[in-house]
C-alpha cells in the first residue's frame, strides 16, 4: 500500500468527492497509473477556488483508490481527463501550517510549499498517519458517492 498527495482547489475537490473520483495534474493519465487499489490519497487545497486568490492551505479530502480501472470522461470536446474511482471518507479539513514542522516530506520548512508544486507525489507512511489522524477522528466513514 502506498500513500499519495494530490493538489486540488477546494471547489474542485468538492465535486470530485461528490462524484467518487479523482483526477490528477489536470487530468493526466500518468499519475493515476502509479496508484493501486487500496492506496490512500490525501487532497491538499492551496486555494478555495481554482480561479480565485483566496488561500486555504489545508488538507481537504481523504480516500482510498476503489478500483483498478482508469477511464476518460468527456467534460467538453477539448477536455477528456483521465479519472479513477475513489472512496472518500468524512473528514475534518486540516490546516497545514500547524503540521509543517512535523512533516518529513518538507525538508525546507521555510519553503514548505515547494513539494506541492508538482501536483502529485508519494507520501511517506509516517507523514500520512500524522495527517490522517488529524483528518479522521474516528473509524473511516465512507461518503455515499456512487
Amino acid at each position: 500500500m502506498k500513500y499519495w498527495i494530490t493538489v486540488v482547489s477546494k471547489d474542485h475537490i468538492t465535486r470530485r468527492v461528490a462524484g467518487g473520483f479523482m483526477q490528477a495534474n489536470h487530468g493526466k493519465q500518468g499519475p493515476l497509473t502509479r496508484m493501486a487499489t487500496g492506496d490512500w490519497v490525501i487532497i491538499y487545497s492551496p486555494k478555495k477556488s481554482m480561479e480565485g486568490d483566496e488561500k486555504l492551505q489545508a488538507f481537504t479530502a481523504i480516500g482510498q483508490v476503489a478500483a483498478d480501472e482508469i477511464y476518460q470522461y468527456k467534460m467538453s470536446e477539448d477536455f477528456k481527463p483521465f479519472r479513477r474511482d475513489v472512496t472518500y471518507y468524512k473528514c475534518n479539513e486540516t490546516p497545514i501550517v500547524p503540521l509543517v514542522d512535523k512533516l518529513s516530506f518538507m525538508p525546507n520548512k521555510q519553503s514548505w510549499g515547494y513539494p506541492f508544486r508538482f501536483g502529485f507525489f508519494e507520501l511517506p507512511g509516517h507523514d500520512f498517519e500524522l495527517i490522517k489522524n488529524h483528518m479522521l477522528t474516528n473509524e473511516p466513514t465512507p461518503i455515499n458517492n456512487k
